[in-house]
């Protein structure tokens, strides 16, 4: 018999949640077919089938296992089933549609499809060795899938409630954020800023710019940069309280705060300081593919020291960003609307311009009112006229 164990994620995780078994109890897998997905407080993991032979299920769905723990068996000895052949070591050439095998898939990626009607198997795979993400099936048409979190419709006139388990990252996070809120001394400070300039510059380039680079011109890019440049100039927000004392960083790591159907994860983008805008681009949609397919590990989310979250993308107009600990800043982005303000061409006439508010929020244990209000300006100042950016380093900006 071939023990099946659960894997460490990571130092710091000695727990994972059980989800449902891909294989009943008795059945035949063959070695590297995925067994179960296990999720810690901070990833998502997959279970493989160390052999090929008879499963035999220890541990029930949904139930919390210590990492080392045995969950399964495969009696390696068991006789194969009649019409179950070997599994090859290599894909072999499909040579007719009737050849078609099911590829590697997420569970997103399966249950969206079922929910559109669409064959999986016919789906493109891009993920990582082929493999078919959510965004794969979203380019396919069919049926218009639900939301992946919306709730059973209500009944007429029914009054009834349900209850379902935290997931492990839920928990995590809940636990994260009501930390944060009961140890900080957490404020926020907000500004405005003007986006016609990044937007005029994404227009202009963002064709140029994915043929040389391989990866869109996005927003957050310009974000990231003017951030990095405002935390070399307001180190303190770029710094965590560590017991009595305060850990400075000479680098800079920044989390990017990134939905999934599972919940809020923050990837982190390291060294941002030495990146241009292309290499943050490309940094940042490699982790929001990892995430969105389940694939981000625990070394991906630990360590970063300033945080960016972008609400805006989901319509929020304004919001107080909680602190992700034990950082001591996050900035809050915030959807684009045209206001009337002052003309930044004709000083005293009004002109449509198209605006966002921005929010930082701070420890005020290790950072002053000033500092905040400084560092937030300095980001105003960088995306209002974002050629700064680029000559920051020379003139000191």
């Amino acid at each position: 018999m071939t023990d099946v164990t659960i894997p460490s994620p990571g130092e710091s995780i000695t727990e994972v949640r059980i989800g449902a078994w891909k294989r009943a109890d008795g059945d035949w897998v063959e070695k590297d077919e995925l067994l179960n997905e296990i999720e810690s407080d901070k990833a998502t993991l997959e279970l493989l089938a160390p052999a090929a032979g008879t499963l035999k299920v220890n541990a029930a769905s949904g139930s919390d296992q210590k990492v080392g723990a045995v969950v399964a068996r495969i009696d390696e000895k068991a006789k194969r089933p009649a019409g179950v052949e070997p599994k090859p070591a290599a894909p072999a050439a499909v040579a007719t549609p009737s050849a078609v095998t099911e590829p590697r898939a997420t569970s997103v990626a399966k249950k969206m499809a079922a929910d559109k009607g669409v064959d999986i198997a016919r789906v493109e795979g891009t993920g990582p060795g082929g493999r078919v993400t959510k965004a794969d099936v979203e380019k396919v048409g069919g049926k218009p899938a639900a939301p992946a979190a919306a709730l059973a419709p209500l009944p007429t006139g029914a009054r009834t409630s349900r209850r379902e388990r935290m997931t492990k990252l839920r928990a995590r996070i809940a636990e994260r954020l009501v930390s944060a809120k009961n140890t900080a001394a957490m404020l926020t400070t907000f500004n405005e800023c003007d986006m016609g300039e990044v937007m005029r510059l994404r227009a202009e380039h963002k064709e140029a710019f994915e043929k040389r680079h391989g990866v869109g011109l996005g927003f957050m890019g310009f974000f990231v940069k003017a951030v990095a440049g405002a935390l070399e100039k307001y180190p303190r927000l770029n710094a965590s309280i560590v017991g009595d004392e305060i850990e400075y960083h000479d680098f800079i790591d920044v989390s990017v705060a990134v939905g999934t159907d599972k919940g809020l994860v923050v990837p982190v983008v390291r060294d941002v300081h030495r990146m241009s805008i292309a290499q943050i681009e490309a940094a940042i949609k490699e982790l929001a593919v990892k995430a969105r397919d389940g694939k981000l590990t625990v070394d991906d989310m630990t360590g970063g020291t300033f945080t960016i979250t972008n609400g805006g993308v989901y319509g929020s107009l304004m919001s107080t960003p909680i602190l992700n600990p034990p950082q001591s800043g996050i900035l809050g982005m915030h959807a684009i609307k045209n206001r009337a303000v002052e003309d930044p061409q004709k000083p005293g006439q009004l002109a449509l311009r198209p605006m966002m508010y921005l929010a930082l929020s701070y420890d005020h244990r290790i950072v002053d009112g000033a500092e905040a209000v400084g560092f937030l300006v300095h980001v105003k100042n960088m995306l209002e006229r974002p050629e700064r950016m680029a000559l920051g380093a020379l003139l000191g900006l």
